[in-house]
C-alpha cells in the first residue's frame, strides 16, 4: 500500500508540473564519497569506528515550479568491516531515500529576504523488514541571505520523523530536530592574493535534538558540525567538490562513539 501511495503522489506531482511548466525539466546527478557516515549526529555504521558510505541521487527541478523530486541510493563502502576481530556485516544496510519538496522564496527586495524549502522525506530499507527501521519525516528550512552585511547566512531547519510503521519495531524514531545553521564564502584570494581565485564553503550547524533517530536519545544539545568544502568546474557541467567535516558530540546518547572527523568527495552532473 505504501508504494501505491508513493507513486500516486509522484504522478500528482508530476502532472501538477506538466500543466504549470514554464521551464525545462533539469536536475543533478550526484555520487559522494563519505569517509564516515552519519546520519543527524548519529554513527549509521555503530562499532565500525566511522565507516563510510557512498550516497547516489538524482534531484530534479520540475519545470521551474519550485516542486522538486529526489531519490538518494546510501551503500556502505565495504559489505562487512573486522572490528576488533568481531565481524560487522553491513550488506542489508542499504538505503533508498525519497524526497518530494517546495522550494521558494519570499520579501526578495528586503534585508529579511527569506528562502525556504518545505519536503518530505521516505527512509526505506529493502533488504528488511519495514516495521525494522523504515522511518518518514517532514522538514522545513528557512535562511537568510541578505540579513547580514558581512556575507554569514543563518538558516533554520525544523524536523519531525516518525516511523514508517505504527506498530513498527522502531518507534524510538519518532520525535523533533531543530538545526540552526551558518555559512559563509570565503574567497582564498582575500587571504592569499596570489592564489587563484578560490572559494571556499564554511559552515557550522548547531543540532538540538527530542528525542528523534534512535533509542534512547536525551532531549538536549546533540552534536556540532564544523565543514569546509570548495568546488572545481570539470566543465561539461560537470563540479568536484572536497570537503572536510568535524563532529562534535556532547550528547552521547545520540552518539557514544568518539567524535569524527570524516572527508568527501562529490562529483556532481547538471543538466
Amino acid at each position: 500500500m505504501k508504494k501505491e501511495i508513493l507513486l500516486a503522489a509522484v504522478i500528482l506531482l508530476s502532472t501538477v508540473c506538466f500543466t504549470q511548466a514554464q521551464d525545462e525539466l533539469s536536475g543533478t546527478i550526484d555520487v559522494t564519497y563519505l569517509s564516515a557516515y552519519t546520519w543527524y549526529g548519529i554513527d549509521m555504521y555503530p562499532g565500525a569506528h566511522g565507516e563510510g558510505a557512498t550516497q547516489t541521487s538524482l534531484d530534479l527541478d520540475l519545470y521551474g515550479t519550485g516542486l522538486g523530486l529526489g531519490v538518494k541510493w546510501v551503500r556502505a563502502n565495504s559489505a562487512a568491516v573486522d572490528a576488533h576481530g568481531g565481524g560487522i556485516s553491513f550488506e542489508n544496510g542499504e538505503e533508498l531515500w525519497l524526497t518530494l519538496s517546495y522550494s521558494n522564496s519570499c520579501f526578495e527586495y528586503e534585508t529579511y529576504a527569506t528562502d525556504y524549502s518545505i519536503g518530505w522525506v521516505n527512509y526505506d530499507y529493502p533488504d528488511e523488514p519495514s516495521n525494522i527501521k523504515d522511518a518518514q519525516e517532514m522538514f522545513v528550512t528557512f535562511s537568510w541571505p541578505e540579513i547580514c552585511p558581512e556575507g554569514v547566512v543563518p538558516s533554520y531547519t525544523l524536523v519531525r520523523m516518525w516511523a514508517s510503521e505504527s506498530s513498527a519495531l522502531a518507534n524510538d524514531l519518532s520525535g523533533w530536530v531543530h538545526i540552526a545553521g551558518l555559512g559563509y564564502d570565503l574567497s582564498v584570494e582575500d587571504i592569499l592574493p596570489d592564489l587563484p581565485e578560490q572559494i571556499l564553503h564554511l559552515s557550522a550547524a548547531f543540532v538540538w535534538n527530542e528525542g528523534a533517530g534512535a533509542a534512547g536519545v536525551d532531549h538536549d544539545f546533540s552534536h556540532l558540525i564544523l565543514g569546509v568544502s570548495t568546488d572545481f568546474d570539470l566543465g561539461n557541467d560537470l563540479t568536484l567538490t572536497p570537503g572536510v567535516y568535524h563532529q562534535n558530540t556532547p550528547e552521547k546518547s545520540v552518539n557514544p562513539d568518539e567524535d569524527l572527523t570524516w572527508a568527501s568527495l562529490s562529483l556532481k552532473y547538471a543538466f
